[in-house]
C-alpha cells in the first residue's frame, strides 16, 4: 500500500482565490511541453527509474505478496482454474512485472483517445463528463492537502506510469472495460502521458521503456510498513 507523504498536513488558507486560479492545473499546451523536463526512453538518462530503483520496487512486490502467504481456508466457494485465474491476473506492479509484449506511440494513441476517450476526458484530457487527465501543478508541487481546490490528474498526482496501464487496461473504455488489446493500452498510455508533457509526440512506450518514466509526484508515496498496531489498510 502506498501512503501520501503530506496526508497527515494541516488544512489551511493559502492565498486568495486569484492567486489559486493563476496556479490551476491545466493540460500542457503542446509550446509548454517542450520546456517541461522530459525523461528520454532509455536507462542512465536523468528523470528515469534507475535500475536500483526498479530492483527495490520489485523486492518491495514480492515482500506484499509474502504477506498472503498463509491465509486459512474459509470453506466455501470452488478451486479456481488456472484460466478464470489467468483471466483476473492482470495487475501490473511499479516496477512494470505483469506489462505483456507490445508497443505504442503517442500518434497512434491521439487516434485512439479521440474515437475512445474524448467524450468523457476532454479533447486534451482537461476532463468533460469525468476527471482530468492531464495537467501539472507549476514548479510540480503537491498542494493537495493545504488547498483542495486543484485537481489530482495523472500528470500532477500518480507516483508511477505502469498504474495508468494497469487501468486503461482493465477498466477502459467505459462501455467495454477490458476489451482493449495491449499495443492500444500501450498508445493510450503514451499520449495521456504525452499530454503531461511527460513524452514528446514521437515517441513510443512498451514493456520496457513505461516503467522507467519517472512521474513528478514519484516521490510524493511511501510504502506502508508500520507494524505492531492497528495496520491502516
Amino acid at each position: 500500500m502506498l501512503v501520501l507523504l503530506s496526508a497527515c498536513a494541516p488544512e489551511s488558507e493559502t492565498g486568495s482565490s486569484a492567486a489559486a486560479e493563476d496556479d490551476a492545473v491545466l493540460p500542457v499546451p503542446p509550446e509548454a511541453a517542450r520546456a517541461l523536463p522530459r525523461p528520454e526512453l532509455h536507462p542512465g538518462m536523468p528523470g528515469l527509474l534507475n535500475a536500483a530503483e526498479l530492483e527495490a520496487l520489485a523486492a518491495a512486490r514480492e515482500d506484499g505478496l509474502a504477506d498472503i502467504g498463509h491465509l486459512p481456508e474459509f470453506g466455501f466457494g470452488e478451486t479456481a482454474s488456472p484460466e478464470r485465474i489467468a483471466a483476473w491476473d492482470i495487475d501490473i506492479g511499479p516496477d512494470g512485472e505483469g506489462l505483456p509484449p507490445g508497443s505504442g506511440s503517442v500518434e497512434r494513441g491521439e487516434t485512439l483517445y479521440r474515437l475512445q476517450c474524448v467524450q468523457c476526458h476532454g479533447a486534451r484530457g482537461e476532463g468533460s463528463q469525468f476527471e482530468a487527465l492531464a495537467g501539472r501543478v507549476p514548479g510540480d508541487r503537491f498542494p493537495f492537502a493545504e488547498d483542495r481546490r486543484y485537481r489530482i490528474t495523472v500528470g500532477s498526482y500518480w507516483p508511477y506510469a505502469t498504474t495508468l496501464f494497469d487501468y486503461i487496461r482493465r477498466a477502459m473504455p467505459q462501455a467495454a472495460p477490458g476489451s482493449l488489446p495491449p499495443d492500444d493500452v500501450y498508445a493510450l498510455t503514451a499520449f495521456i502521458l504525452q499530454l503531461n508533457g511527460l513524452l514528446g509526440s514521437g515517441d513510443s512506450l512498451d514493456a520496457e521503456s513505461l516503467p522507467r518514466i519517472r512521474m513528478p509526484a514519484r516521490d510524493r508515496f511511501v510504502r506502508d510498513d508500520r507494524r505492531g498496531g492497528p495496520e491502516v489498510r
